[in-house]
């Protein structure tokens, strides 16, 4: 993490300030909430009402440029102004305005607060709260001009609970190998079956169900279990701790089957594949992700049920797989 602007001269106690000074007109409240919000994302501190200040830096100035302009557009009026402290005192007030110590010391405490559902809770859903834990230390340290001594801390005390996390997901142990192959009477033990996973459908369960029925076992039937409810003897069970097929050190359960099911030889698949495990562990960054996140956050709010989330999300891996699969050219 680096601060965007310089720290106060440290042999004069000098410091210089980026000063923004505007008025806002009473009948746009939306116009007012904008530019609220954009003082927020730059981290402007508010010396009193209507002036705003940032250490003085290229990037505050050109921040505070482009908001003077936005508050014309909705009929204020701003004034861009440069200022200067060389009194001690007088320069650790303002510093004070960008103190981020509570925020990380907040983090902190969250982080710490979550530790108690390691191996109780779903770690997929853990994980999607220290992504989100993550997203909030980085805008944090966006406008952490002076670096807090706990930005540290807050960035070791993640990093330990992603690994913990990630240990979880990502088992040593893996699953073990039903040695299913294409021309094998094994793979018939795999048909017409009822396959199980547990509530609630994450990314990668909807996804893996999805392969199953589109490409393992078209007549498969779907059990939906909740926590602590043991999978049925005769059921396949998919996607959580202790089923047949699920997560290993190297592969979400999608791709576990992809492997097992002898389907990565398919570049469609594959391809869908990286976006799964983009969505589920956030590591490997997929530019489709963000879109299929947002169809399948409309599914979850289309679907009454289960079953019905499942249809909702087919559609979008349909297309997906529609829009990857490449038609093997012929000879000439």
């Amino acid at each position: 993490m680096s601060a965007r602007a310089p720290t106060p001269d440290s042999a004069g106690g000098t410091a210089r300030w980026a000063l923004l000074v505007l008025t806002l007109p009473v009948d746009d409240p939306a116009g007012r909430m904008r530019i609220m919000r954009s003082l927020e994302t730059l981290g402007a501190g508010l010396l009193r009402e209507g002036v705003y200040v940032l250490p003085e830096s290229r990037d505050a100035r050109r921040g505070f440029e482009r908001l003077a302009e936005q508050v014309g557009q909705v009929g204020g009026t701003a004034h861009l102004l440069a200022a200067e402290t060389a009194d001690a005192g007088e320069t650790r007030r303002l510093r004070a305005l960008f103190d981020r110590s509570a925020r990380y010391s907040e983090l902190i405490k969250t982080v710490d607060g979550m530790q108690a559902a390691f191996g109780v809770s779903d770690p997929i859903a853990i994980a999607k709260v220290l992504a989100k834990l993550r997203r909030d230390y980085e805008h944090a340290g966006a406008q952490d001009f002076f670096p807090s001594p706990l930005a540290s801390k807050a960035d070791a005390v993640l990093a330990a609970s992603e690994a913990a996390v990630k240990r979880l997901m990502f088992p040593d142990e893996a699953p073990p190998a039903p040695a299913v192959s294409k021309s094998s009477r094994s793979k018939r033990e795999f048909f017409k079956r009822a396959w199980a996973t547990r509530r609630p459908l994450f990314v990668d369960r909807l996804a893996s169900a999805w392969l199953i029925r589109r490409f393992i076992d078209p007549e498969a039937t779907m059990l939906w279990l909740d926590k602590g409810t043991p999978c049925p003897a005769t059921a396949v069970g998919f996607g959580f701790e202790g089923a047949t097929f699920r997560n290993s050190r190297d592969r979400v359960t999608y791709e576990e089957l992809l492997a097992q099911f002898r389907l990565d030889d398919n570049p469609a698949l594959v391809r869908i594949a990286s976006m799964i495990r983009s969505l589920d562990t956030g590591d490997t960054p997929a530019a489709e992700a963000a879109g299929v996140e947002t169809l399948l956050a409309g599914a979850r709010r289309r679907a009454a049920t289960d079953d019905e989330l499942l249809a909702e999300s087919e559609k979008t891996f349909d297309l997906l797989y529609e829009a990857y699969f490449e038609v093997p050219r012929k000879d000439a």
